[in-house]
């Protein structure tokens, strides 16, 4: 149910209070007339995650810089089992991202087929659409998602590998080594919500962007630390200060290079990453 509610909204905190206001109603459900338990909570966690998504979209309008997903520890395998490519592609933060193309429908059409494999007829009855107009529904949203690129991933192996040389040539300083990392047309986008100093606008291009490396090690205060985390579903950093989470970063990688980097700085959004390392959550 959370992740199903996760990926419906791209907030954990959302997905946590969508699973508590579905609990009262599994509870005063009449459990022998369900044939199918998991099939109705899927029902009834769709549907509250619609009403949430129609007032989430305008609070968006108005956030303060891009906005990112709330990012959620994959190891512990709160959002389900991530054995294959196609999976953790499902969840990735850079789909999260995409998804906010699409309306509240197209969205719950999209998750369902794609992440949870539902047949057409099955989110038919979900969302109350006919099953035909469910089939049009889904062919627009894999549209306008417009995701040639997800036909290409790379290895898991190679993701890993360019992270873990970003975490090392960041930790020295090393430019040089960063630059060979990076996409000339790599994209950097932070996310502090108006709550902690943040670039407002994305870093657009290698050299923008290890300008803005050099500026942001400057600003480093001393003892912070970095780990390697699987944060939805894929290789990413998380920097901590004396204990408390300051930022989590994931990677986009195209080519052998990594082309995008989303950075969530913002204290209210790091809150569920911040529960799961207290209680145990691993890092790498």
């Amino acid at each position: 149910m959370f992740g199903l509610a996760y990926r419906m909204l791209g907030s954990a905190e959302e997905a946590e209070d969508t699973v508590q206001d579905a609990y009262p109603r599994w509870s005063g459900a009449d459990r022998a007339a369900i044939d199918r338990p998991a099939a109705w909570l899927a029902t009834v966690v769709t549907r509250l995650g619609l009403n949430r998504l129609t007032s989430a979209r305008a609070q968006r309008e108005e956030y303060a810089g891009p906005w990112l997903p709330e990012p959620v520890l994959t190891r512990d395998g709160v959002l389900g089992p991530l054995e294959s490519a196609e999976r953790r592609d499902a969840v990735s933060t850079a789909l999260l991202v995409l998804l906010e193309r699409l309306t509240p429908t197209e969205r719950a059409v999209y998750v369902l087929r794609e992440a949870f494999a539902y047949s057409h007829r099955e989110i038919a009855g979900i969302l109350e659409l006919s099953e035909a107009n469910c089939r049009q529904v889904y062919g627009r949203a894999v549209r306008r998602l417009e995701r040639p690129e997800a036909r290409f991933a790379p290895p898991e192996e190679q993701r890993r590998r360019l992270v873990e040389s970003f975490v090392a040539a960041a930790r020295g300083g090393d430019l040089a080594g960063l630059e060979r990392l990076l996409a000339e047309d790599v994209v950097w986008w932070s996310d502090g919500g108006g709550r902690v100093s943040a670039a407002r606008r994305p870093v657009v291009g290698r050299a923008a962007v290890l300008r803005f490396l050099a500026g942001v090690a400057r600003r480093t205060e001393e003892g912070t630390e970095a780990a390697l985390a699987e944060v939805d579903g894929a290789p990413a950093l998380v920097s901590r200060l004396r204990g408390a989470l300051l930022a989590v970063t994931t990677f986009e990688v195209r080519d052998g290079a990594i082309s995008g980097v989303r950075v969530v700085m913002n204290p209210d959004k790091l809150a569920f990453a911040n529960r799961q390392l207290a209680a145990g959550s691993p890092l790498e």
